[in-house]
């Protein structure tokens, strides 16, 4: 989020301000120059599959929308409550079969602050210590982090039993690809305290198609790694 109040000269100074001890900035400070070769990359992996047969179904990076992601990460860390991982949605919009079988992809759609799914169509709560998460074992997020390491990954895991959705067809041979549950979309949410679905979209991943029906579960695994990086060449 732009501040249009703040200083454009906040993190410059002259040697007039430092010879006049000027409160902005300090003698010690301007000595001390950040290190400007560094950053914070943030990454994203699905895999979509089913946990019975094993069979996977997707197994793919993902898209990170940045300017949603820099704000949910500015929030967290300021511990306002707000636009942390709440929310899985799927959808059937991110892909279209010619008439000769080609699938076409849509590019991920990370680019406004409201991009959304193209078509979302189902979503589940996986943020296990939310209350209206009916199912927090088999919905729910992690941290891993081994000491040392200059990175730390969320897992977010989210299962769609045999009786979800409630109105899936009975065998996973639809024929037509416009099915609410042939799903060839997915992306994660942030909190939003005026309701679920409202949050902001945190990242997106568009796929070949794969219908959730009666007969089988299916479960997605999605990391998202959270990684500093130094050392960066200019």
């Amino acid at each position: 989020m732009i501040n249009n109040n703040m200083n454009p000269n906040l993190f410059t100074s002259s040697a007039d301000e430092v010879k006049n001890n000027s409160p902005r900035l300090s003698v010690s400070s301007q000595c001390a120059k950040p290190d400007e070769k560094s950053g914070i990359a943030v990454q994203g992996h699905i895999r979509i599959f089913d946990p019975k047969s094993g069979e996977v179904f997707v197994n793919k990076r993902n898209a990170i929308h940045y300017e949603n992601m820099s704000e949910a990460m500015a929030y967290s860390l300021a511990n306002k409550g707000v636009s942390f991982v709440t929310e899985m949605h799927l959808g059937n919009g991110g892909t279209t079969i010619d008439p000769t079988g080609v699938i076409n992809y849509l590019p991920p759609n990370v680019k406004t602050q409201g991009s959304d799914l193209y078509n979302p169509t189902y979503y589940k709560i996986v943020d296990n210590l939310n209350p209206l998460n009916l199912a927090p074992l088999d919905n729910k997020m992690s941290i891993i982090h081994v000491p040392g390491n200059v990175y730390s990954d969320i897992i977010v895991t989210c299962l769609l039993d045999y009786g979800e959705p409630g109105d899936q067809l009975p065998f996973d041979n639809a024929q037509n690809t416009n099915n609410n549950y042939v799903f060839d979309e997915l992306g994660l949410k942030g909190f939003n305290s005026a309701g679920l679905g409202l949050g902001k979209l945190l990242t997106h991943v568009v796929f070949h198609p794969v219908q959730k029906s009666l007969n089988r579960q299916i479960q997605i695994d999605y990391t998202v790694r959270i990684q500093t990086i130094t050392n960066l060449t200019s």
